[in-house]
């Protein structure tokens, strides 16, 4: 397995993330978004989630951002705070090299130690093998799969929901997290 890094996410990395994701957004159905967000935009975003003290980090190599993962609210209402939302990427290039498994990994990581006790995944795509069998792999189940919900590249998409507990999941009343 080729050699990379994991770490936390700099402002100094977003035009890398930027064009990852603005790959994912123009040729793929990971994402449903049309646009591709600008580096302001993604600026906007990862300062947002910084702010709420949720991970966002990157898998690099030789100083190069591969990927990046970050877990975010999962919906608005107080209920879910406990609740995160994760999010992973690769540039094509990085893709099938193993770094995956290990940003989500590290992502569970750092959200459990967090205080979350779920994480959610929404995969665009009933066909995005690759990431529902990462996200597999690291422990998450099927949940359910809403049909035909997303429309790109003159398609019906499905999102495939998959979820996994965070450390002791909901067994136990959570702590407030500060």
């Amino acid at each position: 397995m080729p050699h990379f890094d994991i770490r936390a996410a700099t402002e100094d990395d977003l035009p890398a993330i930027t064009a990852i994701y603005d790959h994912a957004v123009r040729t793929g159905t990971a994402t449903f978004e049309i646009d591709p967000p600008d580096v302001a935009e993604m600026l906007q975003r990862f300062v947002r989630l910084k702010h709420g003290d949720f991970p966002y980090l990157v898998a690099s190599r030789d100083r190069a951002v591969l990927g990046y993962a970050y877990a975010g609210p999962y919906r608005p209402r107080p209920a879910y705070r406990f609740t995160v939302e994760n999010s992973v990427y690769f540039a094509p290039e990085a893709q099938r090299q193993g770094a995956g498994i290990v940003l989500l990994n590290e992502l569970i990581a750092q959200c459990t130690q967090r205080g979350f006790r779920q994480m959610i995944a929404v995969i665009g795509d009933s066909a995005n093998a690759g990431s529902i069998a990462v996200h597999t792999r690291a422990g998450f189940e099927l949940i359910g799969v809403h049909r035909d919900v997303g429309f790109k590249f003159g398609r019906w998409l499905d999102t495939v929901m998959m979820q996994r507990a965070l450390g002791s999941g909901g067994t136990t009343t959570p702590i407030e997290l500060s």
